[in-house]
């Protein structure tokens, strides 16, 4: 379980990293890293073809962290409250209780002294 748990962290972190590569490459206008390289020659190429691509793999990679995310709190989420757990029962010293006198004994009487 703990092996799975550092793959699934590895692997958000990897698409974490390429998550923010892509967005720091991308310019809302237009320009981003098309335009770094070379600007003329990326309208030969299109620049939309660029913006597409980068688009689509934010959209993807974001989804992939959230899969990963949910699916690792599944797989190493507690228990949950429908399987019952057994709580070990308290162990407790007993009462002190005092010996009360009984009733059903007859009283000890002592002879009167004689002058």
């Amino acid at each position: 379980m703990d092996s799975i748990f550092i793959l699934l962290m590895v692997l958000i972190m990897i698409a974490s990293i390429l998550l923010v590569i892509i967005v720091m490459a991308q310019n809302p206008k237009g320009g981003g890293l098309s335009s770094t390289f070379g600007g003329a020659s990326s309208a030969q190429f299109g620049v939309q073809r660029t913006n597409d691509f980068m688009e689509k793999a934010t959209w993807t990679l974001g989804g992939t962290i959230i899969v990963l995310i949910l699916l690792s709190v599944v797989i190493t989420g507690k228990p949950s409250a429908a399987t019952p757990v057994q709580v070990p029962a308290k162990k407790e010293a007993p009462a002190n209780q005092k010996a009360a006198p009984s009733s059903t004994t007859a009283p000890v009487q002592t002879p009167a002294p004689t002058k």
